[in-house]
């Protein structure tokens, strides 16, 4: 069998291990990182290693205690009261356009796991000062987080080609910044639909 087809028929099968949830999703990265090596998809070990973005693994381990550090010192709280009180006269509608621009703007500096992590404590803060459902309200911090597209830091893939493509930071602004916009428009008055405040 060729390598295409081994690293097909491997990494369909990881796919497949993780929608059904046989084993740990870290166990099957590793089980088909290990199969990968075995069938010689990768020549030898310190090639497969090669391939590794580490300055992508370092920006994200770093990430994750930030999130915990704005919680614990109570300065997500701050944010939320922040964000109620400027907005909450406007009504739930704009609390939830400004949470939603808040979650992309921190998205730029910070992982969208690390943001949503932090940001879905605020948004539900702010829904129960306003007295109204949550849900829709993380939604919009899960889709706020996951549609950066201003920066190479927000999420993986767009970190893993930035040294690849030779993309520069301004690169991503000029693209993403017009699409964020219509993006963050359309979920402001999509998600209140589907999911009633």
């Amino acid at each position: 069998m060729s390598e295409a087809r081994w690293q097909l028929w491997i990494i369909l099968l990881m796919i497949l291990a993780m929608i059904f949830n046989w084993l740990p999703p870290v166990v099957d990265v590793l089980v088909a990182d290990a199969l990968l090596i075995l069938t010689r998809c990768f020549p030898s070990p310190r090639e497969a290693i090669g391939t590794i973005s580490w300055e992508s693994v370092i920006l994200f381990a770093c990430m994750m205690p930030l999130a915990t550090a704005m919680d614990r010192t109570g300065l997500s709280s701050v944010i939320s009261g922040g964000i109620v009180s400027g907005l909450g006269a406007h009504g739930p509608y704009a609390v939830l356009a400004g949470m939603m621009l808040a979650t992309q703007i921190l998205s730029m500096f910070i992982s969208n796991t690390a943001t949503a992590v932090l940001f879905a404590r605020i948004a539900l803060q702010a829904a129960v000062g306003l007295g109204v459902d949550p849900l829709p309200f993380m939604i919009g911090i899960t889709v706020s987080a996951s549609m950066c597209f201003m920066s190479p830091i927000a999420t993986t893939p767009n970190a893993m080609v930035m040294s690849v493509g030779r993309y520069s930071f301004m690169d991503y602004v000029r693209v993403g910044l017009p699409l964020q916009a219509i993006v963050l428009v359309a979920m402001v008055w999509l998600i209140p639909l589907i999911y009633p405040l």
